[in-house]
């Protein structure tokens, strides 16, 4: 008999234990792939959330969609004799304005204030500037600008304490001026409240609301400057004081220290600007005395006026008031352009008095066929209370 091969049990036994050990390899590489995968999964939305945190990035600024190294400048309203009423606003234009940096007014119809609550302020490349003597601080540094007048030391610190006066003694005398009779404002200045704030409430409660408000507002700020027990001829004379002293410093010269502009002629002129250009039916006692008595600061407002705002000022004031007319306004249309959109809107008219008609030619019809219809209804009522009498007889 033929034996059949026997077989090595240590050969089963290896077998089986290489399949084990290949189930387990088999089963951690399956893990790890599945890991793999987890994380990708994971890194993907991690990636799609960095993403949107990227695109949904804001500035802390109200001008979102900014030009890099554009100056916006946030200010009041413009008004038809000054292009603002507000000094520091003026102030802040003027300087841009001298320098040639490029900028764009804000319209926010006097909504807007900054985040200590004041105007003027700018914003530039996503980040806030406030104050104006911080604001033409950096600035000057960011574009490297300066003033015309080279000063001294000795100079400087005439410039500082001048400053001084004019911002925080003068300036305190014309806002008292303004705000102890509401029509020193709406009448001096021609201002229109509701043009200023673009609101359609009736002017007499505009007027009523401005008076309770501004006006009470600015009176309180002069009182805490310890103003508080002074008559109004005291505090007109306290601002005729002033100017006397910049007219003394003047004299003959050109500027107030010589033959090119200061910070100093910036900050006289912007605060003289809205004295001198006070409407003349108006009454100002300190636009009088300026124009009697200090006839050389009226020159250096013009010179100022001039110098840095040349052709714009009329542009930003009268009837036009246009709050950027340094920015060149696109061409009028042409008069074939003209003709076209006449022709388009007289098409458009047309088409919308077509609609009208066919409404109107759909509603008649649906009356008629409605008159149609109550007509044969009763007609039949009529049949059949005949049919019934005639039954009724019978």
């Amino acid at each position: 008999m033929v034996e059949s091969p026997q077989p090595d049990n240590k050969e089963l036994v290896k077998s089986d234990k290489e399949a084990i050990v290949e189930e387990e390899k088999a089963a951690a590489e399956q893990k790890e792939e599945e890991k793999k995968d987890a994380e990708k999964v994971e890194e993907k939305p991690a990636a799609k959330k960095e993403e949107k945190v990227e695109k949904a990035k804001r500035f802390p600024v109200f001008k979102q969609d900014f030009e890099a190294d554009t100056v916006y400048l946030y200010q009041f309203n413009r008004t038809p004799m000054v292009p603002s009423v507000s000094p520091f606003c003026l102030k802040v234009e003027s300087w841009l304005k001298l320098h040639g940096i490029k900028y764009e007014n804000v319209e926010h119809k006097m909504k807007l204030r900054s985040k200590r609550g004041m105007l003027p302020f700018v914003e530039l490349n996503g980040e806030e500037i406030s104050d104006s003597n911080n604001i033409i601080e950096v600035l000057s540094q960011k574009f490297g600008k300066e003033m015309p007048a080279q000063l001294t030391a000795e100079q400087k610190v005439v410039q500082h304490a001048m400053i001084t006066m004019v911002e925080n003694h003068f300036h305190w005398s014309m806002t008292h001026w303004r705000s102890r009779n509401i029509e020193n404002m709406l009448k001096g200045y021609k201002l229109d409240l509701g043009a200023a704030i673009g609101s359609k409430v009736p002017a007499s409660i505009l007027q009523f609301f401005f008076k309770h408000t501004y006006c009470r507002k600015s009176l309180k700020k002069v009182k805490a400057q310890g103003f508080g027990a002074n008559t109004d001829e005291e505090m007109d004379q306290y601002g005729k004081n002033d100017m006397h002293a910049l007219s003394e410093m003047l004299g003959n010269k050109e500027f107030l220290f010589g033959d090119e502009p200061s910070l100093l002629d910036l900050v006289v002129f912007s605060h003289m600007a809205p004295v001198v250009f006070v409407a003349k039916e108006h009454p100002c006692p300190l636009r009088d005395y300026m124009e009697a008595d200090c006839k050389n600061l009226v020159g250096l407002v013009n010179r100022m006026k001039d110098r840095c705002w040349a052709d714009h000022w009329e542009t930003a004031t009268g009837e036009e008031m246009d709050l950027n007319p340094h920015i060149p306004k696109p061409p009028p249309p042409a008069p074939e352009e003209k003709k076209e959109e006449e022709k388009k809107e007289e098409k458009k008219e047309e088409k919308k008095e077509e609609k009208k008609e066919k409404k109107a030619a759909k509603e008649e019809k649906k009356a008629a066929t409605k008159e149609e219809e109550k007509k044969e209804e009763e007609k039949e009522k009529a049949d059949e209370k005949k049919e019934e009498e005639k039954k009724e007889e019978k």
